[in-house]
């Protein structure tokens, strides 16, 4: 296969979402018309205090009000029944089984009581958070909203909002919906973009200052102009809009910022969209009272075709502070200049004071894919201090005095094919990571892998992406012998102060979840391979571990009600890793509808009952000796199963967002194929019909699964070598 093709499948383009509508096992009724359950929540408390002031209340213990848990998204609790000495007696105190959710992602709020989150395919619930009973469930009805039209995206999401009475949730097909928090019923929702693009949002909306700020995803699938809009709390209309990169000059700007902007682009950038999509990282300072966005990468990626004589291309991969009241531009801060390697910076934007010789700052840290962490002083935008926190070939440092890299020669694959690392994955993707005021330390979830770049036969003067089949410009090639450590994940203490590393800890597996630090100098995280982990968070010594039977992506809460203390995740493989990560992940063998998505709370009183799930399992290819293959057929097939591989995998090696097609049996027959794919019969399920695909495409495709069965069945016999001889 090509390495464009590589590169478009690998990183998700065209994609197509194939899961299941989301159930509770202790859910009572069924949704009406409007999506919600039956059941209301008989609290009575005066929810409408719960505004910034509340979510900015660090000393808040009974609550996990905000993404973050408060407005500073530190992800510290003030918590410490929960200790190193005790840590070893956590026990299961309640769970929720969610039979039908597959990639599990977000972070729960608790809320006087009740905990709020979201599952697949957007639906949100409501349950007590002392035993896990389920109070109501809100179906936003995604599989419907998405009948009969071109659609991508992923059908996790990573969080909700709650700002004064109200839940405020994001589905995959562009709309922003508020709902009553007693009762789960709608009070307003709006569409965020034009249905029929190719952008999805899999982000957490953030509340603030009576606004409500969404941005989306889909920078690689057409091209894509980034932007953000922020809605009155109240009603749903809308009140700003910032865009992150300038538009078409021939059509006015739409203020002096893109203005400003535009002047660090060249060519005809509009053409390709330029990208800069904000699909996650979003901070208010409620004591400053500024919003603060991270942006994301290029459209395309390669800089040489989107602004062809070079230029810093603001606001892409970049801090932008706003005014929450009116989204006027204040400062930004970028970190990757002309990006090139899909840097965005995206990840998380934590604010604290620090002691920086021998005076306070009011410091924002960032540590995004591009391998730097970040300290920044929030009042001004000023860089203080950045270094590598992982291996970073693409640049040497970041000047202190101009603010930007220096970049390694030949980084940005001017002549030859460049080694770079981190790759597209980053050395920190949207895990969450956390800070720890006592220890002095932030905690993230660090990646360690490179990529080869070329552009090598990509006629840069004509290259166009197009809406729905995307493209990122450039090739991408993986060889192992190319990763800086042989281990590809790790759990990093980093001091932000002195900027440098305090402690880290090898991982053998790759797509661990968001920490979570509290008072009692404990680190919690879950790990892909289905461990929750509680670390000393001074040393990195592991406390406690509980194998939990299924990959966690979800990062840890904590809260107390009466007078005890509770830790809670949410339990299932997802995120973009779990859908296209190809063999290494499926050979994590959480498969699809083998193992029970689960909500889990332990305390130190819990009785630990909870059934085990089953071991992990591998789908076996299936090999049809009468298939005859057509091998011109099976190659044809290799140039389209990039519109499967977003949740099938790489290679067609599903790790459990979606049934592996080797292991399945409809491919097998025409009929029931091309019912699924291009009819749409599964549509009100989650799967988009491909109305426009040719029967020569589908029997294309047919060859091309059934080519890879019997290819990679060698594979799995001695995987399942491997497992008996470990097991023994």
């Amino acid at each position: 296969m090509k390495k464009s093709s590589f590169a478009k499948i690998c990183f998700g383009l065209s994609l197509l979402f194939y899961v299941f509508t989301v159930s509770c096992v202790k859910s009572p009724a069924s949704p009406d018309s409007d999506g919600k359950t039956s059941g209301t929540i008989e609290n009575t408390s005066q929810f409408s205090h719960y505004d910034d002031k509340a979510i900015a209340d660090e000393s808040n213990t009974s609550e996990w009000l905000a993404y973050g848990r408060t407005h500073s998204e530190t992800r510290f609790s003030p918590l410490k029944d929960i200790n190193m000495e005790n840590v070893d007696q956590l026990k299961v105190d309640w769970f929720v089984d969610l039979p039908m959710d597959v990639g599990l992602v977000s972070t729960p709020l608790v809320v006087d009581g009740v905990m709020y989150f979201t599952g697949t395919m957007n639906i949100v619930r409501a349950v007590n958070a002392v035993t896990g009973e389920l109070l109501w469930t809100y179906d936003p009805k995604v599989g419907e909203a998405i009948k009969g039209k071109r659609q991508v995206g992923w059908v996790h999401n990573r969080g909700i909002s709650f700002y004064k009475g109200k839940i405020y949730a994001a589905t995959w097909d562009g709309r922003l919906f508020a709902l009553d928090h007693k009762t789960g019923e709608k009070i307003w929702e709006v569409v965020t973009f034009d249905p029929n693009r190719s952008l999805y949002i899999t982000g957490a909306p953030k509340a603030f200052a009576g606004k409500v700020l969404i941005g989306n995803g889909g920078t690689e699938e057409g091209p894509t102009r980034g932007w953000v809009t922020a809605y009155d709390a109240e009603t749903g209309e809308e009140a700003w809009k910032f865009y992150i990169v300038p538009g078409n000059p021939a059509d006015g700007f739409e203020n002096e910022t893109m203005e400003m902007a535009a002047k660090t682009w060249t060519g005809e950038w509009w053409k390709h969209g330029g990208g800069g999509n904000a699909w996650h990282g979003f901070t208010y300072d409620a004591e400053l009272d500024v919003l603060y966005i991270g942006t994301g990468n290029g459209s395309p990626w390669n800089r040489k075709i989107r602004s062809p004589e070079g230029g810093d291309n603001l606001f892409l991969c970049s801090i932008v502070a706003l005014n929450p009241n009116t989204g006027e531009y204040l400062w930004h801060y970028q970190t990757t200049p002309g990006e090139t390697w899909d840097y965005n910076s995206n990840m998380d934007i934590v604010l604290t004071d620090l002691e920086i010789e021998g005076k306070t700052v009011k410091a924002l840290l960032h540590a995004p894919k591009n391998g730097f962490f970040y300290v920044i002083n929030r009042e001004t935008g000023k860089l203080i201090s950045a270094e590598p926190f992982v291996e970073t070939t693409w640049a040497s440092k970041i000047d202190l005095e101009t603010g930007k890299p220096v970049e390694v020669p030949g980084s940005r694959y001017e002549t030859d094919r460049a080694v770079i690392t981190p790759n597209p994955w980053g050395a920190h993707s949207w895990h969450a990571m956390s800070y720890n005021p006592q220890t002095g330390l932030t905690y993230i979830p660090t990646l360690h892998s490179a990529v080869g770049f070329s552009d090598e036969g990509i006629d840069l003067e004509t290259w166009q992406a197009k809406e729905f089949e995307g493209g990122v410009g450039v090739n991408m090639d993986f060889d192992p012998r190319d990763n800086p450590r042989k281990y590809p994940a790790s759990l990093t203490a980093w001091d932000p102060v002195k900027q440098e590393l305090a402690w880290s800890i090898p991982q053998e597996t790759f797509w661990n979840g968001g920490t979570l630090t509290t008072a009692s100098n404990l680190l919690l995280q879950g790990r892909s391979d289905g461990k929750l982990l509680a670390y000393d968070a001074k040393t990195g010594e592991v406390l406690w571990t509980k194998n939990l039977g299924l990959g966690i992506s979800s990062p840890p809460i904590t809260y107390k009600i009466n007078g005890k203390q509770y830790v809670s995740v949410l339990v299932g493989f997802g995120g973009g890793y779990a859908a296209i990560g190809g063999q290494e992940a499926y050979e994590l063998g959480w498969s699809y509808k083998t193992h029970v998505r689960r909500l889990v709370t332990f305390s130190l009183e819990g009785s630990g009952e909870m059934p085990d799930l089953p071991p992990p399992h591998f789908p076996k290819p299936l090999v049809d000796p009468d298939w005859k293959i057509d091998k011109d057929l099976a190659s044809r097939g290799a140039q389209e199963i990039g519109k499967c591989t977003g949740c099938h995998g790489w290679g067609v090696y599903s790790a459990g967002m979606a049934p592996d097609l080797r292991a399945s049996s409809i491919p097998l027959e025409f009929s029931s194929f091309k019912d699924i794919v291009k009819e749409g019969s599964r549509n009100a399920l989650g799967m988009p019909a491909f109305p426009d695909m040719s029967d020569e495409q589908l029997e294309a495709l047919q060859h091309y699964i059934r080519n890879r069965a019997k290819e990679t069945l060698p594979e799995y016999e001695e995987l399942m070598k491997k497992k008996d001889l470990a097991s023994n």
